[in-house]
């Protein structure tokens, strides 16, 4: 029992996070795009669909999309919650400056976007540990445009892969079915 306990204390003190399957995703802080402090409990009672975006990814258009979803959806309570990172070919190597305008300009974001984060590797941030390891949902992220449902209970409930689209019948009966709970 004592090793047990040591080895958490470790894994805490070395700033490792360990999931608590139950434990929902509002606690994990995260900036703005703008750099201001929030956490994803601003959403609480909310469906949340959390994406790795990348502004120089094959992926990219799939911000139409987010986009179109969110604009159908969030009214019944759906939030998009954009994640910059530059993980994968350096793909988001902008400032978050830069991907505000680009996405704005040329996509017309209106849903949250994050500042830009680590998604994989030693400095994943936690909400992204936390995901990663989920129960039925976890596993390391492959890509840009990986795609997370959270409940409204804060728990998340699905995955999509970076080649399924925000609007395909999949993620839209995930979606919808999320919503209706």
């Amino acid at each position: 029992m004592r090793k047990i306990y040591l080895m958490l204390m470790l894994l805490v003190l070395s700033g490792v996070a360990v999931a608590d399957a139950g434990a929902p995703v509002y606690d994990f802080k995260l900036n703005s795009i703008d750099g201001d402090a929030t956490t994803l409990g601003a959403y609480k009672g909310k469906v949340l669909l959390v994406v790795n975006v990348a502004s120089a990814c094959g992926f990219t258009p799939q911000y139409t999309a987010l986009e179109a979803v969110y604009e159908k959806y969030k009214d019944k309570g759906l939030v998009i919650v954009g994640v910059p990172a530059n993980n994968f070919a350096n793909q988001e190597s902008g400032s978050n400056s830069t991907i505000k305008e680009f996405c704005s300009a040329k996509f017309h974001v209106k849903f949250p976007m994050m500042s830009k984060v680590s998604v994989k590797g030693d400095d994943k941030t936690p909400l992204y540990k936390y995901l990663t390891a989920a129960p039925n949902v976890g596993g390391e992220i492959k890509w840009n445009f990986t795609k997370f449902l959270i409940a409204r209970n804060g728990q998340p409930i699905a995955r999509f892969e970076p080649a399924v689209t925000p609007d395909s019948p999949e993620v839209i009966s995930a979606i919808e079915s999320a919503l209706k709970s």
